[in-house]
C-alpha cells in the first residue's frame, strides 16, 4: 500500500449492526469484493463502530475477503477495549496476515442496548501506536520465573488521524503536536479528518515537510447529502466540520431537481484532483453505499485537465469564521505559504496573552511545584527520606494521615481522583482523569469543536493546558512529552510517595517510550 509514485485511490465499508448468515451474499461482503476487483481501487478500509454504536467488528469482514489481505486497512479504537484486548485483537490480526492498521482514540460511545455504554480509553491513539510500534520491534515481556523474553516481531503498516480543521489556535496547534508525536512513535502513513478547506488539508503537509518528515498523506473526502451536511454542520459528529457557507450551498443544490447528485459528485471528484495535484500520497472516499458510485467519482476526477485543480483548490475554501492557520496565506495560490509561519502567530509568542486560565491558584501551583518537588531543591532530599522511612510502614497511621493530606487537598484544588500517578505538573496543574472525558493523557483527541469537548459539556481539557503553557513559553512542552501509560495498580495510593520514590511515569528509569526530539531550525513552536 501507498508505494511508488502513483496516485492510489481508497475506499471505505461500514460494517452493520446485524448478524449475517454464513450462507448468506451480505451486501457489505459484495461491495467489499467488487470493490477490490475494481483495479482503481487500492485498499478498502473497514470503520470500527463509527460514532460511537456498536457494529460487527472490522476483521470480521476482513477475514471474508482475506484473499485480497494485503489491500485492506482494518481500523482499530480505544473507546471499547482496554490494552490487554487491543493487543490481543492485534496479535490476531498478525496472525490472520492483515498488517495495515488504522490506530485511532475513537468516538465517545453512543446509546447502546439499554442506555449508553461505558467506554474504556485504557489507551489513546498514541498510546496504541507506541504499543504496536513495540510490536513491531518484537515485544519485550515478562516471561515464567521472570525471566525476560522477547516476543517474534509483527509487521504492521500503522496509519494514524490529525484533526486540521479547528477555528481556534489553541485547539489546532495541540493536534499538531500530537501529530508529530504520533509520527516519532511509529505512525507511518497520515490521514486528515474530515472538512471542506483545502488549505487545511495542505497545512498537513507543509507541518510534516517543515520537520523533514517523508510521510504518505492520504486525502479524504466523504460524499455529502443534505442529511450528512446538516450533521457536519451541528458539530455533533466528532471530528468532521462543514462551515455554513456549505452548508448553505448544500441546501441550495439539494432542493434542485437531482437533489444536489450532481454538485456533491463534482466537489468529491474535485477534492481528489487537487489531492493528486498537491502531491498527496491518495485519495480516500467515504460515505458511499454503491461501489459504482465510487467508480463513477473516480472517473470525473481522472477526467479534469492536468491543471484543473489549481482552480478548485481556490474554489474548495470552505473556511470557518476567523479561522486560524499556521501558516500564512499565499494569495497567489489562494494556499498557505510553504516557507512563511503566520505572523500574529509568531508575534503572540513573544509576548502572549494572559487569558482567563492563567489563574492565581495556577502561578501559585507552579511555585510549590518548584520548591517541593524539583529534583534540584532541597526540598526534594527531605521529602525523599521522609516518603522513603513512611514507605517502610505502608498500613501505619502516619501513612494514612500523610495520604489523606494529600488526597483531601489536591481534590479541594485539583479535582484528584487519587490515581497514584499525577499528572498535574505535565499538564499545567490541572487532572486529565477529571477534566478529559476521555481521560486521556497524552494530548487532545480530535473531537472538539471552537474549543468545546466533543460532548458539549466543557471547555476542551487540552485547548486549557495550552492556553496557560503558552503564557510562560512553555507550549513546546506538548510537543516534546514522551507516551504515557497509566498503571492501573498505583490507584489509590499516594502520588507524592510514588514521585519522590521513582515510581510513577515521571521517574528518570521510567520506560521513556520514543521520546520526541525536536529537529533542528526554526523553533516556532515556542
Amino acid at each position: 500500500m501507498l508505494t511508488g509514485d502513483q496516485f492510489y485511490y481508497g475506499a471505505e465499508v461500514v460494517t452493520s449492526r446485524n448478524w449475517v448468515a454464513a450462507e448468506s451474499s451480505d451486501r457489505v461482503v459484495s461491495m467489499a469484493n467488487d470493490l477490490l476487483a475494481d483495479p482503481r481501487i487500492g485498499w478498502i478500509s473497514i470503520t470500527d463502530n463509527p460514532g460511537g454504536g456498536p457494529m460487527l467488528p472490522p476483521d470480521w469482514l476482513a477475514g471474508r475477503v482475506a484473499e485480497q489481505r494485503k489491500q485492506v486497512v482494518i481500523h482499530l479504537t480505544c473507546k471499547d477495549m482496554n490494552r490487554n484486548a487491543l493487543e490481543g485483537a492485534a496479535w490476531r490480526y498478525a496472525s490472520e496476515g492483515f498488517g495495515n492498521i488504522l490506530a485511532l482514540t475513537g468516538d465517545y460511545p453512543a446509546a447502546g442496548y439499554g442506555g449508553a455504554a461505558q467506554p474504556v480509553f485504557d489507551l489513546d491513539s498514541l498510546g496504541l501506536i507506541a504499543l504496536m510500534r513495540a510490536m513491531n520491534d518484537g515485544l519485550k515481556i515478562e516471561g515464567r520465573g521472570g525471566k525476560p523474553m522477547e516476543l517474534e516481531p509483527t509487521d504492521f503498516f500503522l496509519g494514524c488521524a490529525a484533526s486540521p480543521f479547528k477555528r481556534l489556535e489553541r485547539e489546532l496547534i495541540p493536534q499538531y503536536f500530537k501529530l508529530l508525536r504520533k509520527i516519532a512513535a511509529g505512525a507511518r502513513w497520515v490521514i486528515p479528518q474530515l472538512g471542506y478547506d483545502m488549505r487545511k488539508f495542505h497545512e498537513i503537509k507543509l507541518l510534516l515537510e517543515s520537520r523533514g518528515l517523508d510521510i504518505p498523506v492520504i486525502g479524504n473526502v466523504y460524499l455529502l447529502t443534505k442529511g450528512v451536511a446538516r450533521l457536519f454542520n451541528s458539530g455533533k459528529l466528532a471530528g468532521c466540520v462543514c462551515s455554513d457557507e456549505l452548508w448553505e450551498k448544500a441546501q441550495k443544490y439539494a432542493a434542485g431537481e437531482d437533489k444536489g447528485r450532481k454538485f456533491f459528485r463534482e466537489l468529491a471528484a474535485k477534492q481528489l484532483a487537487v489531492f493528486k495535484g498537491l502531491g498527496f500520497a491518495a485519495g480516500y472516499l467515504g460515505g458511499i453505499s454503491k461501489p459504482e458510485t465510487f467508480g463513477s467519482i473516480i472517473e470525473m476526477a481522472d477526467s479534469f485537465g492536468d491543471n484543473d485543480w489549481r482552480a478548485f483548490l481556490k474554489e474548495i475554501r470552505y473556511s470557518l469564521p476567523d479561522e486560524f492557520f499556521l501558516f500564512e496565506h499565499d494569495p497567489e495560490t489562494g494556499m498557505s505559504s510553504p516557507t512563511q509561519i503566520n505572523p500574529e502567530f509568531k508575534e503572540s509568542l513573544k509576548k502572549p496573552k494572559k487569558g482567563k486560565h492563567v489563574t492565581l491558584g495556577y502561578r501559585f501551583s507552579r511555585m510549590v511545584h518548584w520548591l517541593a518537588f524539583s529534583r534540584d531543591r532541597r526540598m526534594w532530599g527531605f521529602m525523599r527520606r521522609l516518603y522513603g522511612w513512611l514507605d517502610k510502614k505502608p498500613e501505619g497511621t502516619l501513612s494514612k494521615m500523610a495520604h489523606g493530606v494529600e488526597h483531601g487537598s489536591k481534590a479541594v484544588y485539583f479535582g484528584c481522583q487519587d490515581c497514584g500517578d499525577c499528572m498535574l505538573p505535565d499538564c499545567s496543574y490541572m487532572c486529565p482523569m477529571r477534566g478529559c472525558s476521555k481521560q486521556s493523557r497524552n494530548g487532545p483527541c480530535g473531537g472538539s469543536a471552537d474549543g468545546v469537548c466533543e460532548l458539549d459539556d466543557k471547555e476542551c481539557f487540552w485547548a486549557r493546558v495550552y492556553d496557560r503553557l503558552k503564557y510562560y513559553g512553555e507550549q513546546g512542552q506538548m510537543l516534546q512529552s514522551p507516551v504515557v501509560y497509566y498503571d492501573r495498580t498505583k490507584e489509590g495510593t499516594s502520588a507524592w510517595s510514588n514521585t519522590y520514590l521513582d515510581r510513577d511515569h515521571a521517574a528518570p528509569d521510567a520506560p521513556n517510550v520514543y521520546p520526541i526530539t525536536m529537529p533542528d531550525g526554526e523553533e516556532y513552536w515556542g
